[in-house]
């Protein structure tokens, strides 16, 4: 065993309402308001990490997934997609009390086991034969260059098990000032990379292959033969400093519209991807999720017949279509946070498609690894387990340091049974959406007392209004899709 393991903790209430991101349930740096940063003339403790607060009373395993088909598809491609890896380089962190604290702190990643997961994930995928692997963005922790060479390296042995790798940078992979390594109780600024920088690592990854390539952004076309090919959207922001937002480029937009016109001049299919949302997959938290003036890229795209598109960012599995009549889009969720899953779609020639998601199977991996882990033996426990903690920890922190707090005109002192009733809930609803799967609990959570408290209260405002989000929008599972 590397080291010795242990469970991720509380959510900072200051995290979760950061304007710096897409609010509670988005890809955003990570928070370092609990790890002061040490220069190379200072070196400063991080804070301890806050105890872990009541915990949800059941928890309920994610399913476990059927073996892995390994037969070849017929008249299309069959494309994995995963996205939000997140991931980081061993050799920047101790697992000491300081990388404790920042997965502590963090937004439900299971950062502590990155190395495993994404281990056990690249073998998996083996056995599906697909033609290419899409990673659409983010595909480090903050950046650092280290843990982006060290990705690289893995992605290089899918590779040599014949399976194409495709990659686009995401809002956390470029010019980060949140690139960190952690000795003991210090975090240290990592070196990170520039945008020259990322497309010389992963230049074997699409970049050196690609049919063609914007002038103005890291966004390029690779073609997957006869035909079929991918548009990746460069969405990211990281010129001029580094932006969780997501925007394309005026300039680009010629260079789009140059390749879908030669697309359909030659009967090609067109799968545009983008790491940020096309559509405003949340009705609450749009601010840094969805790509400004979306709308223009919405227009482009379906003016040419253009069915579906793919993206990351939110971390949670969701998918819905324009104007009910318009193009599909499909989020696949953050492959580093439970329950750890991965998209399958399969794309045909005559433009249908069919997409579902697989959850790594970590326990049979780590039974083949003869590892002694009890959490990676118990992973379909140990997954969901840990994420209800988190977001019971999430609701708990926005409440538990206010007396009393004015709500329009209402003034709201809650009991410790109330937060704790009310953070129940909102752990249980909250993983469940993160796994499509928000209509499995919908029923049941709104008939508890935790949930009547929320409606009595309104209270915290932000978090309130999202959980209705779910409630509303947890009426399917959004694990699969299929259009003719």
């Amino acid at each position: 065993m590397r080291h010795e393991r242990w469970i991720a903790g509380a959510i900072a209430a200051g995290i979760c309402l950061s304007a710096a991101g897409c609010g509670i349930i988005t890809d955003k740096q990570e928070s370092t308001a609990a790890l002061p940063t040490a220069s190379k003339e200072e070196e400063t403790p991080a804070e301890t990490a806050k105890p872990t607060e009541p915990q949800p009373e059941e928890i309920v395993p994610f399913p476990q997934e059927p073996e892995v088909p390994a037969e070849e598809l017929e008249g299309g491609k069959r494309i994995v997609i995963m996205t939000d890896i997140h991931y980081m380089a061993s050799s920047l962190t101790d697992m000491g009390e300081g990388f404790q604290n920042m997965v502590e702190h963090g937004d439900g990643k299971l950062t502590n086991y990155i190395w495993e997961i994404t281990d056990a994930a690249f073998e998996e995928i083996k056995l599906l034969t697909p033609d290419v692997l899409v990673i659409t963005g983010d595909l480090t922790l903050q950046g650092e260059k280290e843990s982006h060479e060290a990705l690289a390296q893995k992605l290089d042995e899918v590779e040599k098990s014949g399976i194409e790798v495709v990659v686009m940078p995401g809002n956390h992979d470029i010019n980060n000032p949140s690139a960190s390594s952690y000795s003991g109780p210090i975090r240290r600024p990592a070196e990170r990379v520039t945008p020259e920088e990322f497309e010389e690592i992963y230049q074997e990854f699409g970049y050196r292959e690609a049919w063609s390539r914007d002038p103005y952004s890291l966004s390029y076309t690779y073609d997957l033969g006869p035909s079929m090919r991918l548009m990746m959207l460069d969405s990211c922001q990281y010129e001029s400093g580094n932006k969780v937002g997501g925007m394309i480029k005026t300039e680009t937009y010629e260079w789009i519209e140059s390749q879908l016109q030669e697309s359909l001049e030659n009967g090609i299919y067109l799968l545009p991807a983008a790491h940020h949302n096309l559509l405003e997959e949340s009705k609450v938290y749009t601010q840094d999720c969805t790509i400004e003036h979306s709308e223009e890229l919405v227009q482009l795209l379906e003016s040419y017949n253009i069915g579906l598109f793919v993206s990351g960012h939110l971390h949670l599995q969701h998918f819905m279509q324009h104007m009910d009549i318009g193009i599909w889009e499909i989020v696949t969720s953050s492959l580093s946070t439970p329950p750890c899953q991965y998209g399958v779609l399969e794309y045909m020639d005559d433009g249908s498609f069919s997409y579902y998601t697989r959850q790594v199977n970590m326990e049979k991996w780590a039974r083949e690894q003869r590892l002694e882990d009890e959490n990676l033996l118990n992973f379909n426990t140990y997954g969901p387990q840990t994420l209800k903690r988190i977001f019971y920890n999430q609701a708990y922190d926005a409440m538990k340091d206010s007396r009393e707090e004015e709500t329009g005109s209402l003034f709201v002192q809650l009991t410790e049974e109330e937060k704790q009733e009310m953070s129940r809930v909102y752990a249980e609803l909250n993983a469940a959406y993160f796994a499509g799967k928000a209509y499995e609990v919908v029923e049941e959570a709104v008939g508890q007392p935790g949930y009547e408290m929320w409606r009595r209260y309104c209270y915290p405002a932000i978090l309130y209004q999202y959980l209705e989000c779910i409630v509303e929008d947890g009426v399917m599972d959004y694990n699969y899709l299929s259009q003719d």
